[in-house]
């Protein structure tokens, strides 16, 4: 892969959270602006901006209403493309949040929709074509609206009934209501989203993190023609913006790259067996040592192969939608956890505050957000009011923040060199630095069994072979390893980690990166 993702480390801002700089409570482009020589600091070299365009907010902005206006309070176009300027100046990348497979109830689109009458944007929208023909359960339809509109008919919704369902045709249509996947209305959306991400890219937007994507073609059980869509799309951006990246939140590699797209992330639903690891009762990660990571291992094996050895699956520390690190590992299981991340292929994700390990609170829903809003309080900065997120009074804050005395800070753990947020930062500069540790290294595992510690997998490329050994537990491991060291270990955790006689020895909670032959 020779493509700036290569090196890439991407850290995910959610807006409203962020830094606020003019005082009404929530975050704002001014606030990613003047931070982003902190993001570099600590070793990201990229970003990815969960949805900043014009909405109504019903689910925090995943409900479009402009797919080409910033939401006045983030700012304007203008600042979202200084953000990319002073992005670029730095050699960092910017990526935008893509929301295809729906809009808001309040989108221009879906008014014309609504209509009696016929017109350019009749068929947008999945509809049926009678009040009293529902179309849930057609497909992977989940849900619909009916009775609230002077149209004829019943419409498509995904998931909450504020985000009506663009329609991209059925792959196989079963009733005179569902178009087919090169019926003129399907094409014509299919081209309003290019047109979206060619707005965006022209304006110097590097790429896109493409939600919901394996889902735009209804009724396509093998995802075939879903995959033919991004295939086109890729094609058009081959074509005018051929470095512009398309991460797929997905969760099935095989397809999403076929479809075109740069990386697919391990999604907390699904089957990749990535709660194993962090989220779930007893987390791999966890120094208690009753995790087990095989389940993990084996479905990653199997899409590594199937993605023909590319191995381009993103693993992020947590992100909007599910509830932050923090609340299964403490911030000493996580630098441990971080280790991992940092080395595996792929581009990894920092979610923003994971860095200082912040907490999951328990708070009441805002904006659509429900027991995800616990992972969406504002950035902790420092120890001035607010935690130097906004001026403004507590209670008008995006949501509250992190009542304890021992609130974790930015501050705080870069004043303390033995801090969470310094191994990560010393764990960005070690991947950068090798080749091998990069998004397209080759990945084998070495040792990973049911029920047992250490995990162990082997990183190469560039000429290097670099060893990667977590063992979370709190005792004492060991496991057969047919290697030798080739020099002094890059990164350590936890003391010395030993490499003889074809036996892997490693301490309690302890990590290592080493070179080996």
């Amino acid at each position: 892969m020779d493509h700036w993702l290569k090196k890439s480390i991407f850290y995910e801002i959610y807006p409203q959270s962020f830094l606020d700089t003019n005082g009404d409570g929530i975050g704002d482009l001014a606030g990613i602006i003047r931070k982003l020589d902190y993001i570099r600091e600590l070793g990201c070299n990229a970003l990815w901006l969960n949805p900043c365009f014009l909405s109504p907010f019903g689910d925090a902005g995943y409900d479009v209403e402009d797919y080409c206006q910033v939401a006045p309070r983030y700012g304007t176009n203008e600042d979202l493309i200084r953000l990319f300027e002073e992005a670029h100046r730095r050699d960092m990348h910017v990526i935008l949040d893509l929301v295809p497979g729906h809009t808001s109830i309040r989108h221009p689109w879906f008014a014309q929709s609504c209509k009696v009458e016929k017109n350019e944007y009749s068929g947008r929208y999945i509809w049926s074509d009678s009040i009293w023909h529902d179309v849930a359960g057609y497909g992977n339809i989940t849900g619909s609206l009916r009775g609230l509109y002077p149209r004829n008919g019943c419409v498509a919704v995904n998931f909450f009934s504020n985000q009506p369902a663009l329609n991209y045709g059925f792959a196989h249509p079963t009733e005179p209501w569902q178009s087919a996947v090169d019926s003129p209305e399907a094409l014509a959306t299919r081209q309003a989203m290019m047109d979206v991400m060619d707005f965006w890219l022209s304006r110097g937007c590097d790429g896109f993190r493409i939600d919901m994507a394996g889902s735009l073609v209804k009724n396509d059980p093998d995802s075939q023609e879903t995959i033919k869509l991004w295939q086109q799309v890729r094609r058009f951006l081959d074509e005018k913006y051929p470095d512009a990246v398309m991460l797929s939140e997905w969760g099935e590699p095989d397809k999403s790259l076929m479809g075109g797209f740069h990386m697919d992330f391990l999604l907390h639903f699904g089957n990749s067996h990535y709660m194993d690891l962090f989220r779930c009762d007893h987390p791999f990660f966890s120094r208690e040592g009753k995790g087990n990571a095989r389940a993990f291992a084996d479905t990653y094996e199997k899409n590594y192969r199937l993605t023909s050895g590319k191995g381009l699956m993103c693993i992020p520390s947590g992100n909007h939608d599910m509830e932050r690190l923090r609340h299964w590992l403490d911030p000493e299981e996580m630098k441990i956890a971080f280790t991992f991340l940092l080395s595996m292929p792929g581009a990894p994700f920092v979610y923003y505050g994971d860095e200082i390990a912040m907490r999951y609170l328990d708070l009441d829903s805002v904006e659509g957000g429900y027991n995800r809003t616990g992972s969406r309080s504002p950035m902790q900065w420092d120890h001035e009011k607010n935690y130097g997120f906004s001026a403004a009074e507590a209670d008008q804050l995006y949501t509250a923040q992190d009542p304890a005395a021992d609130a974790p800070t930015v501050a705080d753990g870069m004043a303390d060199s033995a801090s969470l947020w310094h191994t990560v930062q010393t764990l960005c500069e070690v991947r950068k630095a090798h080749p091998a540790l990069q998004a397209d290294g080759g990945m084998e595992f070495i040792y990973c069994e049911a029920d047992a510690y250490p995990l162990v997998y082997l990183r190469t490329g560039g000429g290097e072979k670099i060893l990667a050994a977590v063992n979370p537990a709190a005792r004492q491991v060991r496991c057969p390893c047919g290697l030798s060291p080739a020099g002094q270990p890059l990164f350590a955790l936890g003391g010395p980690v030993t490499l003889e006689n074809g036996t892997l020895t490693m301490p309690a909670e302890s990590a290592v990166l080493l070179p080996v032959e």
